[in-house]
């Protein structure tokens, strides 16, 4: 299976291509395709979903989904204790407090509180949560029944390499998770600038991956797992790199 580069794809994905930001990317979407309900899985501080309310006062309701608690089997960087989350939910709240008569907080894992969302609720759906190839299963399978025909279900961290921080963490699978579930679930994917995905749910199965930035050519797990890489990536992982270097350091492995 090949993603597709020089099909026709339709003008208000094209659009995307020339955001600036991610943040401006889902901006300019969901404002184009006048979205009224919309869920966003992995919060956070709040940054992504005060910048949507703002930019696009159509939105209708805002589920906002995420544990903001550390969480046993997650290994990521993000993983603080507890304290620490109560003052990023705060923090959450509070940026977004001109906005709280469209926002339902949903506070749990994807499986605790998803059921709170009705099927075929959402128009779209935004998941930048769990990473880990568990995580980012799980998010997908619940989430997907909650968006209506015609809808989208997007994403962050689409990383052309697993390897998005050392190995001393879990490794990032939304890609090529996310084409595997497209597939399984007959959708169009699309691989989109600034690590996003965009899966369109369609009334008729028809799966097909459009990567519209040529980097995501080998959907395999195989090239990224083998020995010298991973040895090399250990040694990047013990020396004194802040996480932001090991990123740059880490695309001449890809």
């Amino acid at each position: 299976m090949k993603p597709k580069q020089d099909a026709i794809v339709p003008k208000n994905i094209l659009n995307l291509l020339t955001a600036s930001s991610r943040f401006d990317l889902w901006a300019g979407f969901i404002k184009q395709q006048k979205i009224k309900v919309i869920a966003e899985v992995g919060v956070y501080r709040g940054c992504f979903s005060q910048f949507i309310l703002k930019e696009y006062q159509g939105i209708e309701k805002y589920y906002m989904v995420d544990p903001w608690r550390q969480l046993d089997r997650w290994c990521k960087p993000a993983n603080h204790d507890n304290s620490r989350f109560e003052s990023i939910m705060s923090e959450a709240l509070d940026r977004n407090s001109r906005y709280m008569e469209k926002i339902k907080v949903l506070r749990g894992t994807t499986t605790e509180v998803i059921e709170a969302i009705a099927d075929d609720e959402l128009d779209f759906a935004y998941i930048d949560g769990d990473h880990t190839l568990r995580g980012i299963a799980i998010d997908l399978v619940r989430v997907y029944p909650k968006i209506r025909v015609g809808g989208w279900l997007a994403g962050d961290d689409f990383s052309s390499s697993i390897w998005q921080h050392p190995t001393s963490y879990e490794p990032t699978l939304v890609f090529p998770f996310a084409v595997y579930f497209a597939e399984a679930v007959g959708a169009r994917i699309y691989a989109l600038p600034h690590s996003q995905f965009l899966i369109e749910k369609q009334e008729v199965d028809e799966f097909e991956f459009f990567d519209l930035t040529g980097k995501y050519t080998d959907l395999s797990i195989k090239s990224h797992v083998g020995t010298v890489k991973i040895v090399l990536l250990n040694v990047l992982s013990f020396l004194p790199f802040s996480d932001a270097i090991f990123k740059v350091v880490r695309k001449f492995f890809q």
